[in-house]
C-alpha cells in the first residue's frame, strides 16, 4: 500500500476528519537520517501530524513545525506544504530507549517536557502565521492536540503512531486527526469521546494494513463519513546545489573570499535529506564574480 491521505467531512458537517498512512515517508526519513527507534518514532509522529496541518492549506502555502522540549533528542523540525510533500530531521538521530511503561517507545523521555512546539505557517502574505504552545506531555499527539485547541481554537484529537523494526527500518507509521466545527451536537461530541477510546492505536491498525479509509470508518462509523479528498503523501526535501549556492553568496563578500583563499573549496549538508553540495575553487570564484565582481 502507497503513503497517502483522506479528507473527510461526518456528522452531517459538524465534524473534520483526516487519516493517513505515513509508512514510506517515514522510511525515507529513517535512512536518510540514520535515525534509532525512539527518535524514528519522535520524527515519524512529528511529520505525520506536520502532513496532515499542510493538507489543509492551499496552493504554494507551507507550514513549518519546531518541537524543543529539552530533551536528548534536541529540536525536531518539520516542513510540509500542501502538496503532501513533507521533510524532518532531528538534532540528535541516534536516541533510543527502553520501552516504557506502556511498553511503548518512549517518545516523551526523547523529546522532553520542558519547551514548546511552534507552527508557522507561511501563506503568501506579508507575515506569516506564528502559533506557539508549552509541551504539555511529550508524545506530540497529545502536543498537537493542545496547539489546535489553544492556539486555533478548534476541539481537535490527534493520534500519531510510529512502529519500529529490530533492524532500526520502519514497519508502520501513519494517523488521524478529528475536529469538531462551530456548534457540533452533544451527542456527537460523547460519540467521538467513547470511539476513540476505544479505537486500538492508530500504528497497530496500520501495520495490520487499515486503509485510512477504514481508520476513519472505525473512529467514526461509515454511514457518518462523507470522503472529500484523496492525496498521495511523501518524503520530499526540495533541496538543490542552486539553493545552498544563494546561502553561501549570503555570507557575504568578505567571508566567501576568505573560504576561497583559505579552504579552497566549500562542502554543505542539508539536514532535511542528508545530501551534500560541494563547491571547488572555481566555482567559488564564479559565485562571488557574479555576485560581487572582480576580485
Amino acid at each position: 500500500m502507497n503513503d497517502y491521505l483522506i479528507k473527510a467531512l461526518a456528522f452531517d458537517g459538524n465534524v473534520r476528519a483526516y487519516a493517513l498512512r505515513t509508512t514510506e515517508m517515514v522510511s525515507e526519513a529513517q535512512r536518510r537520517q540514520d535515525t534509532w527507534p525512539t527518535a524514528s518514532a519522535a520524527l515519524g509522529r512529528a511529520m505525520t501530524a506536520a502532513t496532515m496541518m499542510g493538507s489543509s492549506l492551499k496552493g504554494n502555502e507551507k507550514v513549518t513545525v519546531k518541537i524543543e522540549g529539552g530533551g536528548p533528542i534536541g529540536a525536531i523540525v518539520v516542513d510540509a506544504n500542501a502538496k503532501g510533500e513533507t521533510r524532518g530531521y532531528v538534532t540528535n538521530p541516534h536516541v533510543h530507549f527502553d520501552l516504557n511503561e506502556q511498553g511503548k517507545l518512549d517518545v516523551a523521555r526523547a523529546v522532553g517536557k520542558n519547551g514548546f512546539l511552534s507552527v508557522v505557517k507561511d501563506l503568501g502574505m506579508r507575515e506569516n502565521f506564528t502559533g506557539q504552545v508549552p509541551i504539555v506531555s511529550g508524545e506530540l499527539g497529545d502536543d498537537f492536540t493542545y496547539y489546535y485547541v489553544s492556539s486555533e481554537q478548534v476541539p481537535s484529537s490527534v493520534g500519531v503512531g510510529v512502529l519500529v523494526n529490530p533492524d532500526n527500518s520502519i514497519l508502520a507509521a501513519g494517523g488521524f486527526m478529528i475536529q469538531l466545527l462551530p456548534n457540533a451536537p452533544e451527542e456527537t461530541i460523547q460519540f467521538l469521546e467513547k470511539r476513540i477510546q476505544a479505537v486500538p492505536p492508530i500504528s497497530k491498525l496500520i501495520e495490520s494494513n487499515h486503509t485510512p479509509e477504514e481508520i476513519l470508518y472505525k473512529l467514526l462509523d461509515e454511514e457518518n463519513v462523507k470522503i472529500l479528498d484523496k492525496m498521495p503523501v511523501k518524503f520530499e526535501c526540495g533541496c538543490s546545489k542552486e539553493r545552498f549556492a544563494a546561502g553561501i553568496i549570503g555570507l557575504g563578500k568578505e567571508e566567501i573570499k576568505e573560504i576561497i583563499e583559505e579552504d579552497e573549496q566549500a562542502e554543505t549538508q542539508c539536514h532535511f535529506c542528508n545530501e551534500t553540495y560541494h563547491f571547488s575553487k572555481e566555482e567559488l570564484e564564479d559565485l562571488y564574480d557574479q555576485s560581487f565582481g572582480e576580485k
